[in-house]
């Protein structure tokens, strides 16, 4: 297995390369970040506002933090934060999108309408508005996002669930007396992985930039807890000196991005089966 991944790898397009690469040194970077940081993330150091230096290699928030550890452990966070809702996202979508490919009748169309009704409310209104009424602990962030995108990953799962489920070797495993979780299990989500995998790539930068906007605003993740969208409001004023320390979370979210967006064009290619000349 190890072997195909690394054949895998290999005869990915330099995209996919950079991609997987950056992706690895996120990833590392968030798992180790206290041992990375030179400092804690909520520790005042200094004064508001230092200049880059030898001490604080990219100088100190408004606070007198050290912005260099805020944006390490910021990587935690926020990647954290992205990653568990989508997994739930994920869980809620794929699995009520499937029963729906399967089940059909009034189960689908109850879902169904369901889902229609939270996907016409604009999302960011709509978590604006339940985390004010909720309160924005990490734990109500998380499911807040979960439910808004779980309806796009329900749509797409069961799209590509109904095109499988009326193909041959499903109704031969069904007269053969396999139990629909089996079914579901064996036969359907295996032939649907590949654009749920794509899909798994989108709705992670979706969700990234969703949190970043609602730090930004202030109901995303809470201080002292570093973010990289709160990094870029706390220190924005920085840039009417031509100060560009805001800009650097802010990059860090946008190649986090199209690095994951690398890959996912790649997984998309490979799955449609097309050859790259």
């Amino acid at each position: 297995m190890m072997r195909d991944m690394y054949s895998g790898f290999l005869d990915a397009p330099l995209s996919a390369k950079l991609g997987l690469m950056t992706i690895t040194a996120y990833l590392f970077v968030a798992l180790f970040a206290p041992v990375i940081a030179p400092y804690s993330e909520t520790e005042i150091l200094g004064g508001a506002y230092e200049l880059w230096s030898e001490k604080y290699l990219l100088g100190t928030d408004n606070l007198g933090r050290d912005m260099l550890s805020r944006l390490i452990f910021g990587a935690r966070n926020t990647i954290g934060i992205a990653l568990a809702a989508v997994v739930i996202a994920f869980a809620i979508g794929g699995i009520t999108g499937m029963l729906s490919a399967i089940l059909g009748g009034w189960y689908d169309t109850i879902i169904s309408r369901i889902v229609d009704i939270l996907m016409a409310i604009p999302g960011l209104v709509f978590a604006l508005l339940i985390l004010t009424i909720l309160g924005t602990s990490m734990t109500t962030l998380v499911l807040v996002i979960a439910v808004l995108d779980s309806t796009r990953v329900y749509r797409i799962t069961r799209a590509a669930a109904m095109n499988v489920a009326v193909m041959d070797f499903v109704e031969v495993a069904r007269l053969r007396g396999e139990g629909m979780w089996w079914v579901i299990r064996k036969e359907i989500l295996p032939n649907i992985m590949a654009p749920l995998l794509a899909e798994f790539g989108l709705r992670f930068c979706f969700v990234f930039l969703f949190i970043a906007a609602l730090s930004f605003l202030g109901l995303g993740i809470q201080p002292p807890t570093a973010d990289w969208g709160s990094m870029v409001r706390d220190n924005a004023t920085l840039i009417n000196y031509d100060d560009i320390t805001p800009l650097l979370p802010a990059a860090a979210i946008a190649v986090l991005t199209v690095a994951v967006n690398f890959v996912v064009d790649w997984l998309l290619h490979k799955s449609s089966g097309l050859r790259s000349d």
